[in-house]
């Protein structure tokens, strides 16, 4: 849910099942302090002081992002619309969702010393938006939903971004269904370098027991599946539960900008991605040749708040911190999990593929019996002289050279 913090405009992003209502108004110097929180939770006052993303890029891969706020101003990069053609000709995307999650991952604030307005997690990182959803409200979101051509605006998105230098993609979206060619562009990006952060879903408070069904892009291997925590920490009642979730980081009441220089309040899953998208960023900046899965090994191994046991499908290994995240960077940074040589599947290849031509060897039948009948009638002779020789060793044995027999005697054990 998504709450604004200045006008009661009201809007539903189906995809992320999350609704927006209106709140008390919130002015630009309010909006640190109401951040105080969620900083402090993720430990990123102390992380500040090694990283602050510099030098790293973030796909949003979202509804759009509003490169003109001011807390956003300079650190964005339009990329390409995979929505093109479902809005009528003229009607202009009103980006909020996308702009509220890249300001959770990279708002700088404004004003001096960019004290005012959002910060992000991972402030100097830069943003390249990939719009790859609508909005309910927009026009065209029917048409999205429903034409084929629209099916695989993730996947496609997923490669343009790493294509375009993404460090870290970040998808606070969600569907029930998964394409093989999603999970082939998973496989490219992963094969990249490229760490995939995404939403467990906001389900949760639906299913049975807290347990949701499986969303997508967030079960795919790969991918880092993200739940949200609220109050106390723990399992925010609508976040998904299942085996797909990794880690979680808090997902209400999360301040971030909006559209226009505004600013909102929300919950979901979709704000605890962002968030955890921002710390990884922060350890690319300290570690840029990390590979993904030593990148997730860092946020689970840096995570507070483990559950008994170690990890549970609510909020999987603990709720992401980033300064434990970067000093466990900092100690497995020189290792490796990529396989080489000559049996290592490229992980930018589907699995099952044929690695190249195979190579067929024709052999001789008739060549082949005549000497397995040679080789076995040799065998039989050796055998035949192996029989007599042995006959007449054993009579030597026996026998005294003069002719008598000799009588063996057991040999004593020493």
């Amino acid at each position: 849910m998504l709450r604004r913090a200045a006008a009661g405009v009201s809007a539903v992003l189906a995809v992320l099942a999350c609704g927006l209502a209106p709140a008390a108004p919130a002015r630009a110097d309010d909006v640190r302090a109401r951040q105080q929180e969620v900083l402090r939770t993720l430990g990123l006052p102390a992380a500040w002081r090694i990283s602050k993303g510099q030098g790293v890029t973030v796909a949003v891969l979202d509804s759009g992002v509003d490169a003109g706020h001011r807390d956003l101003a300079g650190s964005v990069t339009e990329g390409r619309d995979f929505t093109a053609g479902a809005n009528p000709p003229g009607v202009r995307p009103p980006k909020l969702h996308g702009t509220y999650m890249a300001s959770l991952i990279a708002g700088h604030g404004h004003g001096p010393g960019g004290r005012d307005g959002v910060v992000g997690v991972a402030p100097r990182a830069r943003v390249l938006s990939v719009r790859v959803i609508l909005e309910d409200e927009e026009p065209g979101f029917r048409e999205f939903n429903s034409a084929g051509r629209y099916e695989n605006v993730v996947a496609r998105g997923i490669r343009y971004a790493v294509d375009h230098g993404a460090d870290v993609i970040n998808m606070s979206i969600s569907k029930e269904l998964a394409t093989a060619e999603e999970r082939a562009a998973i496989r490219y990006a992963v094969s990249r370098g490229a760490v995939l952060v995404a939403a467990a879903g906001n389900e949760g408070a639906a299913g049975s027991g807290g347990y949701a069904p499986y969303s997508y892009p967030a079960s795919f291997p790969g991918v880092v599946s993200v739940a949200a925590t609220g109050p106390g920490l723990r399992r925010a009642s609508f976040s998904n539960a299942n085996p797909s979730v990794l880690v979680a980081a808090p997902g209400v009441d999360v301040l971030g900008a909006g559209p226009g220089d505004a600013y909102w309040v929300g919950r979901g899953t979709s704000q605890a991605t962002a968030l955890v998208s921002g710390v990884a960023a922060l350890i690319k900046a300290e570690h840029p040749e990390m590979s993904p899965a030593l990148v997730v090994q860092a946020l689970t191994a840096g995570a507070t708040r483990r559950p008994a046991g170690g990890y549970d499908t609510g909020t999987g290994f603990g709720v992401v911190n980033a300064a434990r995240a970067l000093a466990e960077a900092a100690r497995i940074s020189g290792h490796t999990h990529t396989a080489a040589g000559d049996g290592a599947h490229d992980p930018a290849r589907p699995l099952g593929a044929a690695a190249g031509p195979v190579r067929v060897v024709r052999r001789d039948g008739r060549r082949i019996a005549v000497h397995a009948g040679v080789a076995g009638a040799a065998g039989l002779g050796a055998l035949a002289s192996l029989a007599v020789i042995a006959v007449a060793a054993g009579r030597g044995r026996a026998e005294d050279p003069s002719g008598a027999a000799l009588a063996q005697e057991p040999v004593p054990a020493s």
